[in-house]
């Protein structure tokens, strides 16, 4: 039983309990946190970590007329349960469930959308601003953690608040890096005296006092107070940029956190940042325990702690990468990895682990890792910058102007293309071969399957020649042979591996074994089929395109990618070669123009008709009920 917790629909209800129920109210809606993300998976370490941040500022400000926007969304599980949504809970992360992160559409306690990191203060700026332009009488709170404090959108967008003596309040959230001296009563008083009018009062009467001061006396009086502030309560670069800082405070300790919270929404100096430090995991020994605190789950066992995980029929993709990257890495000591705060997610973890001193986290900062390649490349070396495709669209800008324009031989590995499942559109890889290939010079690869990416990152490793990326999917490859060593592919070329006559399948990338499959259906069906794998969205294999255009009735692209990219390229080759002058018919499969919500990935690809039964049905239609009826 919960019994308070069964109370507290929304904010407004939590606001109509006495302070000291709310230490209860945080140990139930923990609880009730890890049951429920024990059978649907997801962000769970953050999450644990904030439940007294969560009551603590819903209890403060008046949300939603406040505007509370918590940035990446990782840790907004509790704020979902205390806005309405507890009882949705349960379809986290699921087809039309509710989201793992906030969203716009889904409640008005989420004005702003959230899945990459170090939006917040930018967005609450944004929000601030227009407060003021039209008059309106709230707060605006942004909530960010420290690593997201990593990318410098975020110290951009403090600069501009503290220009604009804007009526913002950062709450940094601090629950990895040591940045904070040791928390306690101590600090937790002179955060709540910092964060008071009276102290508040006194520092800009000093400030107004140091101005009026002969300049020798103001230079030596403004180093005293910058000198004394640090020493007493930190915050010296907040300050700089024109913050206010308070902190660090226990984010646990509902009785520090409630006043100085109280005194920060009452003060009248904006900005102000609240330093709150938490502990990723808090209460629950098995993520407490853990090297990555629970950070991303699946199902598992409250009791254990152990997670339901199915045995892989075949290695991931990410996987083999890291290794690939580690067998041309023993051969060429050029070879570096770059990540940029995902080194798990990426494999260049395995690659650290035999190469630390060639591997860089560059933290959450894409476009500095882009550069830095850049800048590594320029120098002799050979760097392999491994981003997920949605995350590499934080960098497009360096890689057009940095790597391309220089002709810079940057390896690109981009992980989770085409569509990730529980992430939903936010991370779904669509948009990279269609934002790549448009660059002059720029060598695009997608693997088929496992092995292929073997090659490609051969292929990567011995191209000097410009800028050259590669992609490949989330998850299990589909169980093919790996070979021992990869072997560098011929650039712009693809292979045949089934030949036809009446019906070409071009594939490329993750597609091709549903092209496989489809191929025997539309066989078995009497419709001799042909599958190549195109290898390359850039450049094109112009003898193999123009090859399957001529010598069948339909020519199917294949893509887990977005309009606009490798059949968007196909078709514009066909069109100046005059290949569809002779009637072929060719048929472009691509991710939706759409953004599309969580699902598991195979019903998104269905859904998309980018599964065998897609392929087969576009073929059926282009040929057309009479053509078939003739072949009957």
């Amino acid at each position: 039983m919960r019994p308070l917790l069964q109370t507290v629909k929304f904010p407004k209800d939590l606001r109509a309990l006495p302070e000291r129920d709310l230490p209860q109210l945080a140990d139930e809606l923990r609880a009730e946190l890890i049951d429920i993300v024990s059978t649907t998976g997801g962000h769970l370490g953050s999450a644990l970590g904030v439940v007294e941040l969560t009551i603590a500022l819903h209890y403060v400000f008046d949300t939603p007329r406040d505007t509370l926007i918590w940035d990446v969304g990782h840790q907004c599980y509790p704020h979902k349960m205390l806005t309405g949504r507890r009882e949705q809970m349960g379809t986290l992360r699921q087809a039309g469930g509710l989201s793992g992160f906030t969203k716009r559409s889904e409640s008005p306690y989420d004005p702003f959308g959230a899945a990459h990191s170090s939006t917040s203060i930018s967005a609450g700026l944004g929000f601030a601003t227009s407060a003021e332009l039209l008059g309106e009488d709230h707060e605006v709170i942004a909530v960010i953690g420290d690593g997201a404090m990593s990318a410098g959108m975020a110290y951009e967008a403090m600069n501009n608040a503290g220009a604009q003596d804007a009526r913002l309040i950062v709450i940094l959230n601090d629950n990895d890096m040591s940045i904070a001296p040791p928390v306690g009563a101590m600090s937790a008083y002179l955060a709540r005296l910092a964060s008071g009018k009276p102290y508040v009062t006194m520092r800009e009467a000093l400030k107004g006092l140091v101005r009026r001061l002969p300049r020798f006396v103001e230079r030596g009086a403004a180093r005293a107070e910058e000198f004394a502030r640090g020493i007493a309560m930190g915050g010296t670069l907040f300050e700089e940029l024109g913050f206010y800082y308070v902190g660090p405070i226990d984010g646990h300790n509902l009785d520090h956190l409630l006043p100085v919270l109280a005194n920060v929404r009452d003060a009248d100096n904006k900005p102000v940042l609240v330093h709150v430090v938490t502990q990723k995991g808090k209460g629950y020994p098995p993520a407490e325990n853990s090297a990555d605190k629970y950070h991303g789950v699946g199902k598992f066992d409250v009791v254990t702690g152990q997670q339901d995980k199915a045995k892989p029929n075949a290695p991931a993709y990410t996987k083999v990468f890291g290794q690939s990257l580690i067998s041309e890495a023993e051969r060429d000591e050029r070879i570096v990895g770059i990540t940029a705060a995902m080194p798990s997610g990426t494999g260049i973890d395995l690659f650290e682990r035999v190469f630390p001193e060639r591997t860089y986290d560059v933290g959450i900062a894409e476009q500095h890792a882009v550069t830095f390649a850049a800048g590594l490349a320029a120098g002799g070396c050979k760097p392999f910058c491994a981003i997920y495709s949605t995350f590499l669209q934080r960098g497009y800008d360096q890689v057009v102007h940095d790597v391309s324009i220089q002709n810079l031989p940057v390896r690109f590995a981009i992980d989770r293309a085409g569509f990730v499942g529980a992430d939903g559109s936010t991370h779904a890889g669509a948009f990279d071969v269609a934002y790549l290939s448009c660059l002059p010079g720029m060598v695009v690869m997608a693997a088929g399957d496992e092995a292929e990416l073997v090659h490609m990152v051969a292929t990567a490793a011995a191209y000097d020649d410009g800028p050259i990326a590669f992609r490949y999917p989330r998850g299990e490859g589909v169980g093919v042979e790996l070979p021992e060593r990869g072997v560098p592919l011929e650039i712009g070329k693809g292979r045949i591996l089934r030949e036809g006559s009446t019906i070409a399948i071009l594939s490329l990338g993750g597609r091709l074994a549903p092209s496989l499959l489809a191929a025997e259906e539309l066989s078995a069906r009497g419709l001799s089929t042909t599958v190549a794998d195109a290898r390359f969205a850039k450049p094109l294999d112009r003898d193999l395109i123009t090859r399957l255009a001529r010598e069948h009735e339909v020519l199917i692209t294949v893509e887990e990618g977005s309009v606009g990219g490798f059949g968007s390229h196909v078709l514009t080759l066909l069109a100046r070669e005059g290949a569809l002058d002779t009637g072929c018919k060719v048929r472009p499969l691509t991710m939706p123009d759409a953004y599309i919500d969580q699902d598991k990935p195979d019903a998104m690809y269905a859904a998309a008709g980018l599964d065998a039964a897609g392929i087969v049905r576009t073929a059926l239609e282009a040929l057309g009920a009479g053509a078939l009826a003739n072949r009957a």
